[in-house]
């Protein structure tokens, strides 16, 4: 009896042990990293599992992937977060099977809802004004077929040219009545928002794009509607703390207007371009004064509305007079400086920015795109490497370069063209991409990301393409929204899986028409 007690009692032990070794023994996870936008890939690392179990992992409760423990239950697998998943907090878990056990790590997304992720600071994305957003990763040619609107922001007078700036889940946009607009990138939970988070005092007048850097926005503008002068108007990212503010200084840019031509800010320095047809370069941190003069300027021969691009050293911009100038990024140590060179491309630039990759500068003028090298020739003037057009189509905006490829608007398409040329002096576009419907021109420069083009068109149309071949030398879009606004001259900013573009409505009084249109799936 004695024995068979012993054996019972040796029967309980071992079946508490059992049922210790699978509640009391605790599995644990760790995520690296911890937050990242949608479509972060996640290494999953785990113990206290059984050896040599299955192992489900879920992302709150999606099953993003598995693993097989090792005999001594640890784990390691990389998940990715969905691309649909929402900015905010959200739990990865990992079930075993066999043992029943879970463990569970918090994961941040920030990016997604426009709450955050990565950023867009500036007119063309970046100081090389190519037009690529590198990091989109929820939007793709295969879902964009599926974008809605959103939302929509109320502004004040239309937006002609001026292109959103999304910075830290705010959205930054201007509108030709002069007025700066920052409203929540993700919305306000309505289709219309009306309220911003701040906006500027009246300038007269804004044509061009925000740029945001180090806790501060920079717009140009023309001062009031009776003094054409031109001004740098600059703000604190975040507002006044009133509905709203004024600029905290402003650079003095001249007689006249600053128009399509859009401020970048690199090393310190505030680079843009006025109507009397110099560029103005500011410190980026004011002077302590309200009213700041430039460190030094650069002339050219006629009007500029072209944007200034910082490269490799240089500061490239084009002119109406023909030419698209290279100017030393760092000054020459003197308040006006001349051109390190020149490069004619035999007609008019207007609001074309350069935009420079892999040692090459594009630009566009009337009648086509042209390259140059980026080191210049060793002379004063320099010679296209090459140009392209289409016939007698003419060229509008700003050159987007991926790829291998050079994407800008032709009349009423965008033409592609070869990046490295065609080994001629006159190149033809590889294709078109055209939009089917009623025919505009298009004054919008065409963005690219993660495999889509991008560009609105002065019929209302907001259009996407593959960015890639479509076997045809015309390719129809795999997207289109028609706006009530028949002047979309705002280039699109994609990031963090929203469109946004600026805009007017044109059913709306004239005073609260202008328009900010966000597009997601």
């Amino acid at each position: 009896m004695r024995r068979l007690f012993a054996l019972l009692g040796l029967i309980v032990l071992a079946a508490g042990a059992l049922a210790g070794r699978i509640s009391a023994f605790g599995a644990t996870i760790t995520l690296s990293p911890t937050s990242g936008p949608p479509g972060t890939s996640v290494l999953v690392n785990g113990s206290g599992f059984l050896g040599r179990e299955s192992v489900s992992i879920s992302f709150d409760t999606t099953r993003v992937g598995s693993a097989v423990t090792d005999p001594l239950g640890h784990l390691s697998v990389t998940i990715k977060a969905p691309t649909t998943a929402m900015p905010g907090a959200h739990t990865v878990r990992a079930f075993g099977f066999a043992s029943r056990r879970m463990a569970q790590a918090p994961f941040t997304v920030t990016g997604g809802g426009g709450g955050g992720g990565v950023d867009w600071p500036q007119f063309r994305y970046d100081q090389n004004r190519t037009g690529f957003q590198p990091n989109e990763i929820t939007l793709s040619a295969s879902n964009v077929p599926r974008l809605q609107l959103k939302w929509q922001a109320q502004l004040g007078m239309l937006v002609d040219y001026s292109s959103p700036a999304v910075v830290g889940g705010v959205v930054y946009i201007g509108s030709s009545d002069g007025t700066l607009w920052a409203f929540p990138a993700s919305g306000c939970g309505q289709q219309i928002c009306t309220t911003p988070l701040w906006h500027s005092t009246s300038l007269a007048q804004i044509v061009d794009s925000p740029a945001v850097a180090n806790g501060f926005v920079y717009v140009g503008s023309q001062t009031n509607a009776s003094d054409n002068s031109g001004k740098l108007d600059v703000f604190k990212a975040s507002g006044c703390g009133q509905v709203t503010c004024a600029p905290l200084w402003q650079g003095n840019a001249g007689p006249q207007s600053i128009l399509q031509s859009s401020p970048t800010v690199v090393g310190g320095r505030v680079y843009v371009g006025a109507f009397d047809g110099k560029l103005y370069v500011f410190d980026a941190a004011g002077c302590g004064q309200p009213l700041c003069q430039p460190l030094w300027t650069g002339a050219t021969g006629d009007h500029i509305e072209s944007s200034p691009t910082v490269s490799g050293g240089s500061v490239f911009v084009g002119s109406n007079d023909g030419n698209l100038y290279a100017f030393p990024a760092a000054g020459c140590g003197a308040s006006t400086c001349q051109p390190l060179w020149k490069g004619p491309v035999g007609e008019t630039i207007f609001d074309s920015s350069p935009a420079v990759a892999n040692g090459t500068v594009y630009i566009g003028s009337v009648h086509h795109l042209s390259a140059f090298s980026a080191a210049g020739c060793g002379a004063s003037t320099c010679q296209p490497l090459w140009q392209a057009s289409n016939g007698a189509d003419f060229v509008n905006g700003s050159p987007a370069v991926f790829g291998g490829r050079v994407y800008i608007g032709l009349e009423t398409e965008v033409g592609v063209f070869n990046a490295n040329g065609c080994g001629q002096p006159s190149c033809s576009p590889l294709w078109l991409d055209f939009g089917t419907g009623t025919q505009a021109d298009v004054l919008s420069s065409p963005t690219v990301a993660n495999g889509v083009v991008y560009a609105g068109k002065n019929n209302g149309d907001v259009l996407a393409w593959a960015a890639g071949p479509c076997g045809q030398f015309v390719c129809n879009e795999i997207w289109r929204f028609t706006t009530k606004d028949p002047i979309v001259s705002s280039s699109p900013t994609v990031v963090n899986g929203f469109v946004y573009i600026g805009g007017s409505n044109n059913l709306a009084p004239q005073s609260t028409a202008g328009r900010l249109y966000v597009f997601g799936l």
